[in-house]
């Protein structure tokens, strides 16, 4: 699994690769790990062993987990977000008026990062957490990231990504997303009509500072409540409503 890339260090890369499957199977052992990440057992033992002596993982009975030590990591990287409160504040009141899930996004290496998450009184619950990772052509967040993008920048991301299908509504064809960025752009919101998760719908909307793009801002539920007016045309007013007011936000704090 190492890299072709001469720039990358073989060892830190494996370190990574052991620190995410400990994060998919939600703690291993050595057998276990080595299967998932692909790598002789001898090359984890050694990777698990550096990474407890420096507090990165925990050793339970012969199973290793990610340490707490993370927590304060996240910690430190959501103190570094500007205008957080802000967005946290909005994020819940756009919850609260529609009563569905509420989220922002940003976009980090080609992928939308979840940064915060509220739930509505009628809100369902998502697969989305904070920190995770999705695709930017699946999802509505990523979708009205894409659109304020140059289109070389669109098509490095898609080069790197790729465009996997997630449901039998994924746009998986570049030439079909370049033309819904355009529409997207023109009428300042995007659609995810069940191309993430099959009967979810969601609506998401840009917040920007100039030319730079800060993230975005959605609301998502279920397709039988989301539909009609609701999904054209009063969802997308609330969330640009809310994502100007972040934005505006951003400009004069």
């Amino acid at each position: 699994m190492t890299s072709e890339n001469s720039n990358t260090l073989n060892s830190v890369e494996a370190a990574c690769d052991v620190l995410d499957g400990l994060q998919e199977l939600g703690g291993a052992g050595v057998t276990e790990l080595a299967k998932e990440v692909n790598y002789s057992k001898s090359t984890v033992h050694r990777q698990l062993s550096t990474l407890f002596e420096k507090e990165y993982v925990v050793k339970d009975d012969g199973v290793y987990r990610l340490s707490l030590r993370y927590l304060d990591m996240a910690a430190h990287v959501r103190s570094e977000i500007e205008n957080y409160d802000v967005i946290k504040k909005e994020v819940d009141n756009l919850a609260e008026e529609t009563g569905e899930v509420a989220q922002f996004a940003t976009e980090e290496h080609g992928r939308v990062v979840y940064l915060y998450k509220s739930k509505g009184k009628s809100g369902v619950e998502t697969s989305s957490n904070v920190g995770t990772r999705e695709f930017l052509h699946s999802t509505s967040l990523g979708k009205s990231i894409l659109a304020q993008m140059p289109r070389d920048q669109v098509e490095y991301v898609i080069d790197r990504h790729g465009m996997p299908t997630k449901t039998n509504n994924t746009v998986t064809e570049y030439e079909e997303l370049v033309d819904e960025l355009e529409e997207i752009e023109e009428r300042g919101y995007a659609l995810d009509n069940e191309e993430n998760v099959t009967g979810l719908r969601c609506v998401a909307a840009p917040v920007l500072d100039g030319d730079i793009i800060l993230g975005s801002v959605s609301v998502s539920g279920p397709s039988r409540r989301v539909k009609g007016d609701r999904f054209r045309d009063d969802l997308p007013e609330a969330v640009i409503r809310t994502a100007n007011i972040i934005q505006l936000n951003s400009k004069f704090s």
